[in-house]
């Protein structure tokens, strides 16, 4: 019986325990195509064969940057991992400096990259890196392709070197160097052991409902991010079938092709589902729009476990027939669950979709915890909306005076790579993490997080602001896309706010208003901003004097991942933003 001790073991344990026909499933040219787990195996060990060949050793980085998830990323991590090297993931859509950056300070010897798009981006900097050389998992002319390694490994007289090295490879040995996309300054290198990963994915398993072999998931989240790939180990464990969906835009037509049972996805993903599904509701008609806004304001008062009561339970079975149904449709009909983490969720989206039977498990982790450190789980009373459920076993938190979550746990990383000074920072002397987020535990030890500790700011007057708070509950206005609460040391907090300009010309053909063309027209126009007042004040309401928002200019970008406004987990970088949009800062605070 394999016991998993390294994260090449999943995939044999797989083998031994409930192989697949299709364990990795990838589209190319608009079919879909599987491996098997033997197959999956078979082509690792290639790649291992091939690796060696190639002169790469125990502790050697090789870099992989792909803009969508694919089976040949998987080879690739667990080819590498068996002879002891380490896999360093790479964001895509980081800039070139930041590739440079990341893969020197790595010291990446050999890079894959997934298309042309990413290559151009590698081979501008490639002069000024150790890199001996770039492969491609798409054919390129000018690339060598990564089956040039299958290739080699072909000849399977050195097989007993990849089993010597994989039995040499210990758990407490470094797998894996993920750089944080932080909002500030250039990225750290996370160091996560073998143990660190495993253990974190067979903790968390017990909060999945999974039973082996039965399930499909389908999987889009960033795989170099370390919430995914901790999730795709997990879907080998239970032996679910992994298809890749092509990409963010094509994620709809994947979702009803693939019809999984499960997928992993952030806040803002849900926030868009939803406000999709509304803008679909708003234009039905008569009785049926009547039926849709009924169902949803149901849905809006969800309590987990039927509390309730029966009278609403009697309403909910009515309106999952008759509304809710084809919610569950829009998503392939199967899904069973949906696993949401990297950013607070918004407790009326967790309601909705509970009620809709699409239940969504808000988790809570870092990169420096592999990531899970607490997860929600519908069996078993572990549910708690507004929470990130129950820490997870074997890994402890507590609260700091100061109202910090501080965590330890086999799941926490070796350290920084190459930085000690800030790996004492984060880590104290007990071994306590420092999380950087502040939260508290309730009487039924479910955890809330209520705020960034760095992204908490005093006012002139000396009074507390936390800005998530505050964002998320205005993201929760069809208007307002983005939000970016501003004030520090400043006499009153006020917001910069990207509308949701889809909406907001939705709105004004409805209200017949010729608000503009362009971004630029729409956020000057006066309808649009008394609009957006009326919800902002709206809002305000929730909240003290001192933390109401009592101005706000409209942005017209859209604030994205490529214009460097937003981490690749789709987080403000505030430094970034409030830069980028100086003048209107100023013109807030009257400068």
């Amino acid at each position: 019986m394999i016991e998993i001790k390294r994260l090449f073991d999943f995939p044999y344990f797989q083998l031994e325990n409930h192989p697949l026909e299709k364990a990795l499933v990838t589209k190319y040219n608009g079919k879909w195509e599987s491996l098997s787990t033997q197959q999956y195996i078979d082509k690792a060990n290639a790649v291992s064969r091939g690796l060696l060949r190639l002169g790469v050793k125990p502790n050697d980085k090789i870099a992989i940057i792909s803009s969508s998830n694919r089976t040949e990323w998987h080879i690739m991590d667990i080819g590498i991992l068996q002879i002891g090297a380490q896999n360093v993931p790479i964001y895509p859509t980081i800039s070139q400096e930041d590739y440079e950056y990341v893969l020197n300070h790595s010291g990446a010897t050999y890079c894959f990259v997934s298309d042309q798009e990413v290559l151009e981006k590698v081979n501008a900097i490639k002069h000024n890196t150790q890199l001996k050389e770039v492969y491609c998992f798409d054919k390129i002319d000018t690339c060598k392709n990564w089956t040039e390694i299958v290739e080699q490994g072909k000849d399977e007289s050195n097989q007993q070197e990849v089993d010597a090295l994989k039995d040499a490879v210990s758990e407490d040995d470094l797998a894996t160097l993920i750089y944080t996309s932080g909002t500030t300054g250039r990225p750290k290198g996370v160091m996560l052991s073998h143990k660190n990963i495993v253990s974190d994915v067979l903790n968390s398993a017990h909060r999945v409902p999974f039973e082996t072999g039965k399930y499909v998931g389908l999987s889009f989240l960033p795989i170099c991010h370390i919430f995914e790939r901790m999730i795709s180990y997990l879907y080998q464990y239970y032996s679910v079938s992994i298809y890749f969906a092509e990409s963010i835009e094509k994620i709809s037509d994947n979702l009803k092709e693939v019809q999984p049972h499960v997928i992993t996805a952030v806040p803002r993903l849900l926030e868009k589902v939803y406000d999709k599904i509304i803008a679909k509701g708003t234009a039905l008609g008569g009785v049926k729009q009547k039926l849709f806004y009924w169902a949803v304001e149901l849905g809006l008062q969800y309590e987990p476990y039927g509390a309730n009561g029966w009278w609403y339970e009697t309403r909910l079975s009515l309106a999952r027939k008759l509304i809710f149904s084809k919610w569950k449709e829009g998503l392939g009909g199967n899904i069973e669950l949906i696993v949401s983490g990297s950013a607070a969720l918004q407790p009326r989206l967790t309601r909705v979709f509970a009620a809709a039977g699409i239940p969504v498990m808000e988790g809570y982790g870092l990169t420096e915890t592999s990531p899970v450190v607490a997860v929600n789980d519908e069996r078993n009373g572990g549910f708690k909306i507004g929470t990130v459920g129950r820490v997870i076993d074997n890994v402890e938190v507590k609260i700091a005076e100061d109202g910090e979550i501080l965590t330890k746990g086999p799941n926490l990383m070796i350290g920084y790579f190459k930085d000690k000074e800030k790996t004492d920072e984060a880590i104290n002397s007990e071994g306590w993490f420092h999380t950087g987020d502040i939260g508290e535990i309730d009487s039924e030890g479910f955890l809330k997080i209520t705020d960034r500790k760095k992204e908490m700011f005093k006012t002139s007057g000396g009074k507390y602001v936390a800005p998530q708070l505050i964002e998320n509950t205005m993201k929760q206005s069809r208007f307002i896309e983005q939000i970016m609460v501003i004030g520090e040391g400043e006499k009153m907090p006020a917001a910069l706010i990207q509308p949701n300009f889809e909406f907001v010309e939705e709105w004004a053909n409805r209200k017949n208003l010729d608000i503009g063309k362009s971004n630029e027209e729409i956020v000057k126009n006066q309808d649009v901003k008394a609009r957006i007042q009326e919800e902002v004040d709206f809002y305000n309401e929730k909240f003290g004097s001192w933390e109401k928002i009592k101005k706000f200019e409209l942005t017209p970008e859209v604030w994205s991942i490529e214009n460097d406004q937003l981490t690749p987990t789709m987080k403000l970088k505030r430094r970034n933003i409030k830069e980028r949009y100086m003048d209107l800062y100023n013109s807030i605070y009257e400068r």
